[in-house]
C-alpha cells in the first residue's frame, strides 16, 4: 500500500517538475535591446533556459494566442503554454505559473515602461502600470506597479 501510495505521488509531482524545467521562448521584435535585458532578467529568476527569436511577423503569434492590440508590446514569451507579452515582472509570472488560474492564456505589459523589468533606466523616473491578464474570462488587472 505504502508503495503504490509513493508511486502515485511521484506520478503527480512528475508534471510539474517536468513543466518546471521547460525551456523559455521569447519572440521578439528584430534587434531589440530591452528584450535581451528582460530575457537576462527571466534566466535569473526563474533559472530556466531562454530561447531568444527575432521575429518579424510576431503579430500573428499575438493574434493566434488572442493577445488584445492593446496590450501589444515588444516581445511575447511562452512559459508552460502560457504568454506573456512585454516587460511582466517574473514575479508576476511566478504566481501566475503558480495559481494557473482557469480561462486565463497570459499576463501582458502594454508598451514599455520605464522602469519595469528589463526597461530600467539610470536616474529616470519610474513609470507607474499594470500587468493584464487574458483570456477567456476577459481582460483584468493582475498586479500594478
Amino acid at each position: 500500500m505504502k508503495t503504490r501510495l509513493t508511486v502515485a505521488l511521484l506520478f503527480f509531482a512528475m508534471p510539474s517538475v517536468a513543466l518546471a524545467a521547460s525551456d523559455v521562448v521569447i519572440h521578439r521584435d528584430p534587434g531589440c535591446g530591452c528584450c535581451e535585458k528582460w530575457a537576462q532578467a527571466v534566466r535569473a529568476k526563474l533559472g530556466r533556459k531562454v530561447l531568444m527569436r527575432d521575429d518579424a511577423s510576431r503579430g500573428e503569434l499575438q493574434q493566434k494566442a488572442g493577445i488584445p492590440r492593446t496590450l501589444a508590446s515588444c516581445h511575447s514569451a511562452i512559459i508552460d503554454g502560457y504568454l506573456f507579452e512585454g516587460h511582466v515582472p517574473i514575479a508576476d509570472m511566478k504566481r501566475l505559473l503558480a495559481a494557473r488560474p482557469a480561462g486565463i492564456k497570459g499576463l501582458a505589459v502594454a508598451g514599455m515602461p520605464l522602469g519595469s523589468e528589463g526597461m530600467e533606466v539610470a536616474g529616470a523616473a519610474r513609470q507607474p502600470y499594470s500587468v493584464i491578464s487574458f483570456g477567456s474570462p476577459g481582460q483584468r488587472i493582475f498586479a500594478r506597479h
